[in-house]
């Protein structure tokens, strides 16, 4: 158990990163993804009492085991995948680390099917986009959960959009394996510097309120202005000697949430991992930490990628199945094969911290139409589909049809073909689109 093995020295850390390395041939895909969940009649919010603890009863029939916070039902488990709440309800399934991305399809639409037999009866929408397009602030419920207590009473001292970072936005994520330490620091360099890439073409959060935002990926601007210190990207990744103490580093100089003894959450906010390290924490004096206080620790970091023993890709707004699927298929083509990874890595190896954070500023708003060294990001992007193309092509799955991983990156190639992408619509037709 993570919770009694204790740390006694930076070390012990830079260890457990380490010990995340895996042989190429235990490399797995892990998708994560949020969707929100709407009545449909009100269009209002779905609360935990009007609806998702049903849900999350009712999910026990196919498969799940409950998880409870004292004795309240927050989530469920299966084998290696998990659902869990965001502080707004957003309703997120964790996914077990798989082989391929048509696995990955599997579980997604075993997923989506066992959701939707619910949430149909129940008379409730299930939406996939990065933000909230219907609901202000104050109209959404909030999850009992400790930890969103305390992140609630935090948020707004260092950012003016945490409050709607926590309850509106969805994201959809992929997590991927390293075999060392170099081979973590090639792909950290490669995917932080492409982060906004992907947020300009998966940006599918126009709305808010329902108006206009004025940003292709509303959900991205919100984080860009939530919490500086752990959210966005990290200059360190860039430089030529990145490694697991510098993240190390970055992480126990991060102010903590909490601790959590049982289930209970002691409120730590703006205490200091590295006093903890030393014995030193003001709310637990002479207590060392144990894996699992670092492993919360960590999960309270936000950046753009985030190490722990794998690497969690996390730029993109969520959208519908296609959407989500691309994602992991366009990371994996780009990181899981060693041309594609090098090729990548010269194309971005000369791009500075400055220059990348330029563009990470503006894409919230211009998405495709943002320019990179004299060139816009949907030229770009062309570039860096044939990389994931002959990656993906390279890996050689086939589904039971004969049918690459190839396949799943048709929708990207839609996307920048779209005339009307990153056009204004519709409300209505927005939501109809984006509905499971």
């Amino acid at each position: 158990m993570t919770d009694q093995i204790f740390i006694h020295s930076k070390d012990d850390l830079i260890n457990y990163f380490s010990e995340g390395s895996k042989p190429e041939n235990q490399w797995r895909i892990g998708v994560e993804h949020e969707k929100l969940l709407f009545d449909q009649k009100s269009l209002k919010r779905i609360s935990y009492e009007s609806g998702i603890k049903e849900i999350l009863e009712r999910l026990q029939s196919h498969g799940w085991t409950p998880v409870f916070e004292n004795t309240t039902l927050i989530g469920l488990k299966k084998k290696d995948a998990s659902i869990s709440l965001e502080p707004g309800g957003q309703f997120e399934l964790s996914g077990a680390p798989l082989l391929t991305i048509h696995d990955v399809k599997d579980e997604l639409n075993n997923h989506l099917i066992a959701l939707k037999s619910i949430t149909e009866s129940l008379g409730i929408r299930i939406v996939g986009v990065g933000v909230d397009p219907y609901s202000a602030r104050e109209d959404i419920p909030w999850m009992p959960k400790e930890r969103y207590r305390l992140m609630r009473q935090y948020m707004p001292t260092k950012g003016k959009l945490g409050l709607d970072m926590m309850t509106a936005t969805c994201t959809v994520q992929v997590n991927l394996d390293f075999s060392s330490e170099e081979d973590m620091a090639l792909k950290f360099k490669v995917a932080m510097a492409l982060q906004p890439f992907a947020t300009a073409l998966f940006a599918n959060s126009p709305m808010r309120e329902g108006q206009d935002s004025g940003y292709e990926s509303y959900r991205a601007a919100i984080w860009q202005d939530t919490d500086p210190e752990r959210c966005g990207l990290l200059p360190f990744v860039f430089e030529s000697n990145f490694n697991f103490e510098k993240y190390v580093d970055y992480a126990l100089n991060v102010p903590m949430y909490f601790v959590k003894r049982g289930d209970n959450y002691i409120s730590a906010l703006g205490l200091s991992f590295q006093d903890f390290l030393q014995g030193k924490l003001s709310i637990l004096p002479g207590e060392l930490p144990t894996i699992k206080d670092w492993e919360d620790h960590l999960s309270t970091l936000f950046p753009e990628v985030r190490l722990k023993r794998y690497l969690e890709l996390r730029g993109a707004d969520v959208g519908t199945a296609r959407h989500i699927l691309a994602l992991p298929a366009f990371w994996v083509g780009l990181l899981y094969d060693k041309e594609s990874l090098y090729e990548a890595y010269e194309v971005i190896k000369n791009w500075s911290y400055e220059d990348v954070s330029k563009l990470y500023r503006e894409v919230p708003r211009l998405g495709l139409e943002a320019s990179f060294q004299r060139k816009i990001l949907r030229e770009w992007w062309k570039e860096l589909l044939k990389l994931s193309h002959t990656g993906l092509k390279n890996r050689g799955f086939r589904d039971t049809e004969g049918i690459t991983e190839v396949s799943y990156l048709e929708y990207l190639e839609e996307r920048l073909k779209s005339e009307d992408f990153n056009k204004q619509k519709n409300l209505n037709t927005f939501i109809e689109e984006n509905t499971f």
